[in-house]
């Protein structure tokens, strides 16, 4: 199991700002340990210009990004999830879709610098403060010791048997 990488989805609403930029983080922090992505319930089809500014910063392929449906990730192969995240408080209360496997869940909740009124300089300061703040989350799970992810894999292989 050491060499398996981490599949993590990251959920808001609209999968337009924050997300998108943990997407993008464990991308860049946790390669070939994890593999990221993001999805809203209510994708708004259009990705915030602050978090794509943020993701280049990273050296993150903007090409990568876009926001899309959980419904994706529900589907019969998709890629199985091994955690599951919410960054908004709104995603986090809604009826989630039903995810093969039973992957290990966390709500994180992060204000949203998209709803941020002011200048595009306000704007920008408010992005990096969540970003900076999404940050503190990911380097703690991508320093998580191999074992501990081992033990999440084998918890859900655990699951994964009792239903054969």
């Amino acid at each position: 199991m050491a060499d398996r990488e981490f599949n993590v989805l990251f959920l808001c609403t609209h999968n337009s700002a924050r997300s998108i930029m943990a997407e993008a983080l464990l991308n860049t922090i946790g390669r070939a340990r994890f593999q990221a992505f993001s999805a809203g319930s209510a994708p708004s089809g259009r990705v915030n210009p602050f978090a794509i500014e943020i993701a280049k910063t990273l050296g993150y392929l903007t090409e990568n990004i876009r926001s899309k449906s959980w419904d994706e990730f529900a589907k019969p192969g998709a890629p199985h999830m091994d955690i599951i995240i919410t960054v908004c408080d709104n995603a986090a209360g809604e009826v989630c879709p039903f995810w093969p496997g039973h992957p290990a869940t966390a709500h994180w909740g992060f204000p949203d610098p998209a709803g941020v009124e002011g200048s595009d300089d306000e704007k920008r300061r408010a992005f990096n403060q969540v970003f900076q703040a999404i940050r503190r989350r990911i380097d703690l799970l991508a320093s998580l010791p191999l074992e501990k992810l081992e033990h999440l894999a084998l918890a859900d292989e655990l699951k994964h048997i009792h239903t054969q």
